[in-house]
C-alpha cells in the first residue's frame, strides 16, 4: 500500500490515503506524482480558506460573517468529518477555536434532515458546504439544489449568483460541474481518485468543513496523530503493532471462533458517533464474498460493527453479550476526562466512575462467575443459573492518556489499517465498494417510474418484483388521496 502499488485491484487504483496526513517532505509517491506535495498544496489552500472565513476576511453577499457551516456529504463525505467533530467539541483546546461557530451535517435526502440543518440558522450568515467527489451523488445533490434555493430564498434582496458565490463551496474533483452549479472554482478543494470515501477524512472531505469550525492549528495536530500512528503501522514490529494485533484478533474471533459481530464500546460521550464511523470503514471494506481473483470465498468475511458509548451501552445490550450471544468487543478509554467534575462528598470523581465500568466490564467478559462462587455467597440454587456468567467472552482494551486532536487522529488511524490487515489475510479487496450499486441503480429505474406515474397515473408498474410492485403502488396511491 505505501509503495503506491494498484491494490485496489477491481478499479485499477492505488490506495493512499496515508498520504493525506503526511508532511510535505514525506514524498509519498504515487502514480508517479509527489502526492505529499499535492495533498500539502490543497492543505495550504484549505487553511486559507478557513482562516478567512474565521477572520471575517471572506464575508456573506450582505456583510456578515459566516459563523455556520452546513455541509453536505453522504457516507464516507459525512460519518468520517462528524465522528472527529462531536469528538472534539468537548476538548477545551477545540472548544475555545470553535467559540461562536456551528458545524452542522446534512447527509439524509428525506426533507427532515434538511429542516433538522437549517433550523434557527440565518442564510446570511450560513456556508454551505458540498462534499462530492463528482458532483453526481443524487441524495448529495438533491440537498445541495435544496441548500441553494434556501440561500437565494433566504437573501432575495441579493442576486442569486453572488449567493452562490459567497454562500457556497465544493470538495470535489468535477471542476465543470462545480462551476456549472455556481461555484467559483476557487472556492473548490480537490482530492484523488486513490482516496477511498470511507478513508477521505484526513482529506478536504473532513479538513475543510474541520478547519473551518476548529481552526488549522487543531486540525494540524489531527494529522499529526494520524501520521504517527501511520508511521508506527508501517515500522513496528508485528508483535508490538497495534493495528496488525487488532487485525489478527479479528480474525481469529470471526473466522477461527465464528463470532459474526463486533461491539465498539467507547468510554467517552464524545465518540459517540464513532462506531457509526467504524460501521462503514469496516463494513463497506470487508463486506466480500470473492478474493482478490474473483473466486467465491470458502468463509465469510468482515463483521457485524455497532456500539454505543459506555455506560448508556451497558444498560441497552450488554445482557447478550455476558450471559447471550459471543461478541467480541472493542474497549476504548482516556485517563483524563475534558470536562472533569469533583462533586464533595463522593468517593471518586465522574470520570472515575466511568472508567471503573471500563475496566470491570472486560473482566466480567474473560472471568465471568460460575455457581461454586455464587453458592458460597448464598445465592440459592434455584438462582444460580440464572446469575451464572460463563466468561471466556474476548475484548480488547485501548486505553489514551486523552481525546484531542492528536489522538483523535491516532484513534482513526487504528481502526482504518485493522481494517486493511483483516483484508490482507483474508485475500479479498477492501477498498471497492460494489456492493453499494445494485441499490443505485433500482433506485434510479424507481424514481422514473414514479416520475411517469405522477404524470400518467394510470401507467402499469412494469419490471419490478411483486413485492415492490405492491408497495410501490401502495404508496403511489396513497399520494392520489
Amino acid at each position: 500500500m505505501f509503495s503506491g502499488e494498484h491494490i485496489n485491484s477491481t478499479e485499477n487504483r492505488a490506495v493512499g490515503h496515508f498520504a493525506l496526513r503526511s508532511p510535505r517532505e514525506a514524498g509519498y509517491i504515487i502514480d508517479g506524482v509527489d502526492a505529499s506535495a499535492e495533498v500539502n498544496d490543497v492543505l495550504d489552500k484549505i487553511y486559507d480558506f478557513a482562516t478567512k472565513v474565521r477572520d471575517g476576511s471572506w464575508l456573506g453577499s450582505t456583510g456578515k460573517n459566516l459563523t455556520t457551516v452546513i455541509s453536505i456529504g453522504i457516507g464516507g463525505s459525512y460519518l468520517g468529518p462528524e465522528f472527529v467533530f462531536e469528538a472534539l467539541k468537548t476538548d477545551k483546546i477545540a472548544a475555545a477555536a470553535a467559540s461562536g461557530r456551528k458545524l452542522k451535517f446534512l447527509a439524509n435526502v428525506d426533507p427532515v434532515d434538511v429542516a433538522r440543518a437549517t433550523e434557527g440558522e440565518d442564510p446570511e450568515s450560513t456556508l454551505v458546504l458540498i462534499v462530492s467527489k463528482t458532483f453526481t451523488t443524487a441524495e448529495t445533490m438533491l440537498n445541495a439544489r435544496t441548500l441553494k434555493d434556501w440561500l437565494i430564498r433566504g437573501i432575495p434582496s441579493v442576486d442569486p449568483a453572488v449567493v452562490a458565490e459567497k454562500h457556497i463551496a465544493a470538495v470535489s474533483t468535477a471542476a465543470d460541474l462545480v462551476s456549472q452549479f455556481g461555484i467559483s472554482t476557487d472556492n473548490m478543494f480537490g482530492f484523488w481518485d486513490w482516496v477511498g470515501g470511507r478513508f477521505s477524512v484526513c482529506s478536504a472531505v473532513g479538513m475543510c468543513p474541520l478547519s473551518i469550525h476548529y481552526g488549522p492549528e487543531v486540525m494540524k495536530e489531527f494529522l499529526r496523530g494520524a501520521y504517527e500512528m501511520d508511521q508506527h503501522y508501517q515500522t513496528a514490529p508485528l508483535n508490538q503493532n497495534i493495528p496488525v494485533i487488532m487485525g489478527l484478533l479479528g480474525v481469529w474471533n470471526s473466522s477461527f471462533l465464528g463470532y459474526s459481530t463486533r461491539a465498539l464500546l467507547p468510554y467517552s460521550q464524545a465518540l459517540l458517533r464513532f462506531p457509526a464511523h467504524i460501521q462503514q470503514v469496516d463494513m463497506e471494506s470487508n463486506g466480500k464474498r470473492v478474493t482478490l481473483e474473483g473466486s467465491v470465498l470458502p468463509f465469510e468475511t468482515g463483521e457485524i460493527d455497532f456500539g454505543e458509548p459506555g455506560t448508556n451501552g451497558q444498560h441497552s445490550f450488554y445482557q447478550l453479550m455476558h450471559q447471550g450471544r459471543v461478541i467480541p468487543s472493542d474497549f476504548i478509554g482516556f485517563c483524563e476526562n475534558p470536562q472533569p467534575i469533583f462533586l464533595d462528598g463522593e468517593p471518586v470523581s465522574n470520570h472515575d466512575e466511568l472508567m471503573s465500568n471500563f475496566f470491570a466490564q472486560p473482566d466480567a467478559l474473560a472471568c465471568g462467575k460460575d455457581t461454586e462462587e455464587l453458592k458460597e455467597e448464598g445465592v440459592p440454587e434455584s438462582l444460580r443459573t440464572h446469575k451464572e456468567f460463563t466468561g471466556n467472552r474476548p475484548s480488547l482494551s485501548l486505553l489514551f492518556p486523552r481525546l484531542d486532536a492528536y489522538y483523535c487522529g491516532q484513534l482513526l488511524v487504528i481502526y482504518e489499517h485493522r481494517t486493511a490487515v483483516q483484508g490482507h489475510i483474508w485475500g479479498i479487496n477492501s477498498f471497492d465498494q460494489w456492493g453499494v450499486q445494485l441499490g443505485k441503480v433500482l433506485a434510479t429505474k424507481i424514481r422514473t417510474q414514479m416520475q411517469t406515474s405522477r404524470a400518467a397515473p394510470d401507467t402499469p408498474l412494469e419490471g419490478f418484483n411483486p413485492s415492490t410492485s405492491y408497495l410501490l403502488d401502495a404508496y403511489l396511491s396513497y399520494s392520489k388521496k
